[in-house]
């Protein structure tokens, strides 16, 4: 199972951390070699398709997600934001969640990332790597 977690602390308020981690687009500038594009119209809601293309030169592929659940943070109330892989190359989902918590947001990115042709043997270097890069480009996306 190549199940990977990102927990952050942040000073931001949780609908501002919110809407930087669900501008999909923004995410193309954190993660190496990956463009994005979102295929439906805004807002962002259950029903958005968005499409990850990571390539080098003309070798590539393509990640194509869909927003399964969305429940942005308000007071008392956590957000929570799910995506469901739906490419050839790249199954799995991935969760967003964000609260406030006495004055500190907090942040929990979990993802289940699979690549469908490598062997299961190989998921741990998958969650370790997925964990290395949306680790940083979290970060990144928080960065005050």
């Amino acid at each position: 199972m190549t199940v990977f977690r990102i927990a952050r602390s942040t000073p931001l308020s949780a609908e501002e951390a919110w809407r930087r981690l669900t501008d999909w687009p923004a995410h193309a500038d954190r993660v190496p070699l990956t463009r994005i594009s979102v295929l439906t119209p805004g807002p962002t809601g259950v029903g958005t398709v968005f499409v990850a293309r990571s390539a080098l030169g003309p070798a590539g592929f393509d990640d194509p997600m869909e927003v399964v659940r969305w429940q942005p943070p308000a007071p008392g109330v956590p957000g929570h934001c799910r995506l469901e892989k739906r490419g050839r190359a790249v199954t799995g989902w991935a969760e967003i969640h964000v609260r406030d918590e006495d004055g500190v947001t907090r942040v929990r990115w979990e993802e289940d990332l699979r690549f469908g042709r490598l062997p299961r043997l190989l998921d741990p270097l998958t969650a370790r790597g997925g964990q290395l890069v949306f680790g940083r480009a979290v970060d990144r996306l928080l960065r005050t």
